[in-house]
């Protein structure tokens, strides 16, 4: 039976499970990547399960999130990561060394392995040939620990692209193309692999540039092949040894509708690269797709090329040839990331750097910066073009802040111009890049794991700021609860829990539980925290009601860990996105969707619900019954689980059914 390069992957992996459609697996897991804004829980979450040493093959701390340092936070939460690294066998990536998902694709990534990070964006392994996939904190500790992964054995989205890109479309004009056919929503469950001749004509951080942005899709993750492409890149990285040519069987089409044969693809969309046109992502959802011919003459202030997506040497030496005898346009400030070290190293050697700067770029770190919040945000009613993968409102630190998402091309013909303008029409010429067949080496940012012995006597280093997570209990039998808030469609991982000038407190659950729905509090009224910490003292549960697609956006679990904190022990919405619905099993609050989408515009805020024989229903049932007591009705919900999850939300979080499965 012809088997796509997923399910390939997938089967040599297997741990748990069986190889069908729909069902639960789980995956052993080679490769875990964490970043320092979810990665010091994570590590609390590792040290409390006393496990000691990472058992993964492969794992990797980075520092990219929390950089700017006003206070003590985020350069305690540095050095925790950094000693307990080393105390616990894993590779630090030091502040300054880069982004996490462009250094881990540089110096760690291997076509064919699994790769599991506290990140959203982790699936920009998936331009190597990967399975990479990002998750909660918590979920990738265990897979620190050995354990397996579990999802959904997945959905196969086949995209066959044909045809070569036309000078000036680029490839984050594939992955747009792609949000404007899927959107956001409705995609949980799926994975989306490239096949056909026109992947050929695209490089690794092309394809990586796509898979990273497919995270906005909700899909599970997105791959490419391994092919030449890959192996020309690893040799350039001077890992060519690390390099398995893989892809899905020739003859791979369709899936079959006999139950169990899950190998082949379950919809087929084709790309022509060659019909593509410039596209751009606008305020405020990645799925929100216009032409840049349709936004030409829109007046831009900021211009920002960078980020996890769109921060290679390719990239960016494609802006300085650009730029190169030019300056940028008066009215817009600009703005340049490199994606890690060895890029702008790389840039600097060759005198990219200068060309960019001497055009009025102003050089950002090698981190994740404006993307996460983190300055640079926009004036009030401006437009600002970033390369970025999320334009979430006030996700800059602006409120009904205007970004659009475009490719590098587009953002830098707008710096020179002060306005949108077709690149084709710009009156400059395409510039051509030749990549050099070596790239620049250098590792010393890299620390390497202690053996065993040597990694005892290290210390580890906890700063006053550093606060071990409050541990989840057990759902009640009997849960009667208020609706703390009722929101609607789409509400992101931002929503819940604000980055930005609030990511310093991550590693203190406590204060940073205080910002909890911090974008719906008022100055006249208590704050989300304060009404919901008066519910838990009166031992009343708090609840959540939401529309679609709620928690989609970033892994960050503190999204479900805050809420926790405070007293929310359920969330009822018409749908629940894959990353958030699992951070919310693995600390015991209990994910439902209402079996009638119209009992949405019953249920009102404050309203007192209750559920009875919580445990009972939890351990088998596929619906159960809430009982609005306010207001004299009742409604059921559907308990869509695993076996796995069920037994998780029985222990009282994942925690401790690990403690208890050890």
């Amino acid at each position: 039976m012809a088997k796509t390069l997923t399910y390939k992957i997938i089967e040599k992996h297997l741990a748990d499970g069986l190889l069908e459609k729909g069902k639960p697996v789980g995956i052993k897991i080679d490769q875990t990547l964490t970043q320092d804004a979810t990665g010091t829980t994570a590590f609390l979450l590792f040290e409390s399960m006393g496990i000691g040493r990472v058992r993964a093959k492969t794992a990797v701390s980075y520092i990219d999130h929390n950089m700017s340092q006003f206070g003590p936070e985020n350069h305690n939460d540095h050095l925790y990561l950094q000693s307990i690294a080393a105390k616990s066998g894993v590779y630090f990536s030091r502040p300054g060394n880069g982004i996490c998902h462009q250094v881990h694709l540089e110096r760690f990534g291997r076509p064919g392995a699994t790769l599991l990070g506290s990140d959203s964006h982790t699936p920009t392994g998936g331009g190597i040939g990967m399975l990479a996939i990002g998750a909660g904190g918590l979920d990738v500790a265990v897979a620190m620990g050995g354990g397996a992964f579990y999802l959904t054995c997945p959905k196969v989205i086949g995209v066959k692209l044909v045809g070569k890109l036309k000078p000036w479309v680029a490839s984050k004009d594939i992955i747009l193309k792609l949000l404007s056919i899927l959107t956001t929503k409705g995609n949980v469950g799926s994975v989306i692999e490239y096949f056909g001749a026109g992947v050929e004509t695209l490089a690794v951080p092309q394809r990586a540039t796509v898979t990273n942005m497919g995270a906005e899709l909700g899909v599970t993750t997105s791959i490419f092949p391994s092919d030449k492409q890959t192996k020309k890149f690893l040799t350039a990285q001077g890992r060519g040894k690390n390099f398995t040519a893989m892809a899905a069987d020739k003859n791979c089409g369709l899936a079959s509708a006999k139950p169990g044969e899950a190998c082949g693809y379950d919809r087929v969309i084709e790309i022509d690269l060659s019909n593509l046109e410039p596209l751009a992502a606008c305020s405020p959802s990645p799925d929100n797709i216009k032409t840049i011919k349709s936004l030409a003459g829109t007046k831009v202030s900021q211009v920002i090329i960078g980020s996890c997506t769109n921060s290679s040497l390719a990239d960016l030496m494609m802006v300085a040839k650009v730029l190169k005898g030019r300056t940028i346009h008066p009215a817009v400030e600009f703005a340049v990331a490199p994606g890690s070290r060895q890029v702008l190293n790389m840039l600097a050697d060759n005198g990219a750097l200068a060309d960019i700067t001497g055009a009025g770029a102003r050089i950002l770190e090698n981190a994740c910066g404006p993307c996460i919040g983190q300055g640079f945000s926009p004036a009030d009613g401006t437009v600002s073009v970033r390369t970025f993968n999320r334009n979430f409102a006030g996700r800059t630190g602006t409120k009904n802040d205007n970004v659009f998402l475009a490719s590098p091309e587009v953002a830098v013909i707008a710096a020179l111009k002060g306005e949108i303008v077709e690149p084709s029409r710009s009156g400059i010429k395409y510039p051509k890049i030749k990549l050099p067949m070596k790239f620049l080496i250098d590792d010393n940012m890299i620390q390497k794991p202690l053996p065993p012995k040597k990694a005892k006597a290290v210390k580890i280093l906890r700063g006053p700021t550093i606060v071990v997570p409050e541990a989840a209990t057990k759902l009640p039998d009997n849960l009667v609860g208020r609706v703390l808030l009722k929101c609607g469609d789409k509400i992101t991982t931002d929503h819940i829990m604000p980055a930005g000038q609030f990511l310093k407190y991550r590693s203190n659950v406590p204060e940073y539980s205080k910002y909890v729905f911090n974008c719906f509090n008022t100055p006249d009224n208590p704050t989300f925290a304060q009404r919901a910490l008066e519910l838990k003292k009166k031992g009343t549960a708090g609840i959540i009601v939401a529309a679609e697609s709620y928690g989609q956006g970033s892994s960050r679990e503190h999204a479900a860990l805050c809420p926790m904190y405070l007293g929310v022990r359920m969330i009822i919405a018409k749908s629940i996105e894959r990353i958030h619905k699992a951070n919310l099993i693995n600390f015991a609050v209990l994910p439902v969707e209402f079996e009638n989408p119209r009992d949405y515009e019953r249920v009102r805020p404050y309203d007192e619900l209750e559920v009875e024989n919580l445990n009972d229903a939890i351990k088998s049932a596929e619906v159960l019954t809430v009982i609005d007591i306010t207001n004299g009705f009742k409604f059921r919900c559907c308990l869509s689980l695993s076996a796995r999850d069920r037994a998780i939300l029985r222990a009282g979080g994942l925690l401790n059914y690990t403690k208890v499965a050890k």
